[in-house]
């Protein structure tokens, strides 16, 4: 199949998909006469397998080892465990630090009386400020 096809069958762009032929990522697929990639199901189950690893979030390096260990049959999934375990933790320290902005997030636009004066703990903190302790009381300007 041509690269439109193999596109469409693995749910990678064919502009991924050159690019990943490019980085050595999945191996060179054949070559017609003309010069046109051609595209089986071993190269479809490596766009798939590389969509699937892209979509957990796994770096491009993580996937390159991924793909080299999932290639070698021979592998221990020892190897392939580490590399899922250390993903983890990574997300896991992702997920707390995402955490820890929206409480901040949360504790400054409860802090801000969204009004129509022009002062703000939310630009305050961006700029170095301190975020005030208390939220301000709410007035009506009149």
């Amino acid at each position: 199949m041509n690269i439109g096809q193999a596109s469409r069958a693995s749910g990678v762009t064919a502009k991924m998909i050159r690019y990943y032929d490019e980085i050595g990522l999945v191996r060179p697929s054949a070559r017609t006469e003309s010069n046109y990639r051609e595209y089986g199901e071993r190269e479809l189950n490596e766009l798939r397998f590389i969509r699937r690893a892209r979509g957990l979030g796994f770096s491009m390096e993580e996937i390159t080892r991924l793909l080299s260990l999932w290639r070698d049959r021979d592998r221990p999934s020892r190897e392939v465990k580490a590399i899922a375990d250390k993903h983890i933790a990574d997300l896991e320290a992702r997920i707390a630090e995402m955490q820890a902005m929206v409480g901040t997030l949360r504790h400054l636009s409860h802090c801000c009386a969204g009004d129509d004066r022009p002062d703000c703990p939310i630009l305050a903190d961006l700029t170095g400020g301190t975020a005030p302790s208390e939220p301000r009381p709410r007035t009506r300007r009149g």
